[in-house]
């Protein structure tokens, strides 16, 4: 089971700290259960691993069995919560190198979420000649990025395979109810899965938005979601001293003394996107009202040789927060050097995992010393159910963590103000005052 710890925390905040938050948890925990805070809406993903229906479970185990039969690659076009969990868990638990690999799943390219044309060319030159399908992520339907990547990948759909060929390889994952891709999908007849209303895109992995593209990976998704309610039934215990509990109350205190960031790591660079899922969650969730942790990851040890320097000796404004992945499945051990050129013979013999755990164990005194306070989240291993666990902990923390703040941790009403200059410079009907106001102010 996941379990968090601090390493010698007393040097940076008082001792009573945990029990001085434990009723503003408590408070933080009734507001998620009971949906009595702010942003009650947004709450569906808080008994999610429980309550998922088996119905639709079942759906997406069997479209992602026939997207792996007809295709040799899916295009997931979409952004934010719409992509970056579903990548994470893939890149995590199969490869950064997916896509590489000798494997019997498709190839899965993520597209939609930025608006880059060699990119997008990339990708339609990589599937010349290949089987593919889509499925379309977007709760609206209109989001410019995806909305356009559809655009092209459908006409290369049709124009491969006619419209009704193109029907059976466009799956659309919208509203239940209403919207463009929606209608758009009823039109068409593509097949159709729900972003449920009361989910946020950041809090959406666990959803059909992250499951399909997980499945069509091979990847158990029976045992993520059992890996979630393990961590959901210790949430809803409300044992204030459970990881996300926990995890949260440090956080927070070392926010209210001053660390404006956080920098989130890992040793291994499988769970590069797993950083990148958790920068959206916690920045969209507590960067508002003029608060928040602003949150920055690295890569161990990559970043050591970069980064290092800062976080050893600049600004004390951060705080760390290492993920340790249990061990590797491949088990390496140096080789002897007769020469020993390198003066590394006193590593022959010696695994890469024990090399590693040295390394993590020598940062973390060398930055605790720096005046760098770390937080430490340990995971049994790398597999389906202990991934879910830390999911649903980095989720459960951070809805406590933006109550603790006094913030709706489940808006974004930041999130459209570039938008609207975007719709206004590109010319979208209804936007003409703001266009000449905004081309103004740039020359």
């Amino acid at each position: 089971m996941l379990s968090f710890r601090t390493f010698q925390m007393d040097s940076f905040l008082p001792s009573s700290y945990e029990q001085d938050l434990a009723q503003g948890l408590r408070d933080g925990h009734e507001k998620l259960q009971k949906g009595t805070g702010l942003g009650s809406d947004f709450l569906g993903w808080v008994n999610l691993p429980r309550d998922f229906d088996k119905d639709e479970l079942a759906r997406i185990k069997a479209a992602a069995a026939r997207i792996q039969k007809q295709s040799q690659a899916l295009v997931v076009i979409g952004i934010g919560g719409s992509y970056l969990g579903a990548r994470g868990v893939i890149e995590c638990l199969r490869s950064p190198n997916y896509n590489l690999k000798k494997k019997d799943t498709p190839n899965i390219y993520f597209m939609g979420n930025g608006l880059a044309a060699d990119s997008m060319q990339e990708v339609m030159d990589l599937l010349e000649g290949v089987d593919f399908s889509v499925n379309v992520i977007s709760k609206s339907g209109t989001t410019t990025e995806p909305a356009v990547a559809f655009r092209f990948f459908r006409a290369e759909l049709e124009r491969r395979y006619g419209k009704q060929g193109a029907k059976e390889r466009i799956i659309a994952t919208t509203d239940k109810a209403k919207g463009a891709l929606k209608s758009l999908a009823d039109a068409e007849g593509w097949e159709t899965f729900v972003v449920p209303d009361d989910v946020g895109g950041r809090y959406s992995v666990l959803t059909p938005v992250g499951l399909l593209p997980i499945a069509v990976a091979g990847i158990d998704i029976d045992a993520l979601l059992a890996g979630a309610r393990d961590m959901m039934d210790l949430c809803a215990s409300g044992d204030v001293k459970s990881p996300s509990f926990r995890y949260a109350a440090t956080r927070y205190a070392l926010y209210r003394a001053g660390r404006s960031v956080e920098i989130l790591g890992c040793y291994d660079p499988a769970f590069r996107f797993m950083t990148e899922w958790w920068k959206q969650l916690y920045g969209e969730s507590e960067g508002k009202d003029g608060k928040g942790i602003f949150p920055a990851s690295v890569e161990f040890t990559a970043d050591l040789h970069s980064m290092g320097q800062y976080i050893q000796e600049g600004v004390r404004l951060m705080l760390e927060t290492m993920v340790r992945l249990g061990p590797s499945d491949a088990e390496l051990l140096v080789p002897y050097d007769e020469v020993n050129g390198d003066g590394l013979n006193f590593l022959a013999g010696k695994s890469m995992d024990y090399i590693r755990e040295r390394a993590m164990d020598g940062t973390l005194l060398a930055h605790v010393e720096g005046g760098v306070p770390n937080m430490i989240v340990d995971v049994d291993k790398r597999d389906e159910r202990s991934l879910g666990q830390l999911i649903y902990f980095f989720e459960y923390a951070c809805g406590l963590s933006g109550y603790l703040l006094g913030i709706n941790p489940f808006n974004q009403e930041g999130v459209e103000a570039y938008k609207k200059n975007m719709f206004a410079l590109l010319g979208k009907p209804g936007y003409e005052d703001r266009r000449a106001e905004l081309e103004a102010k740039l020359k």
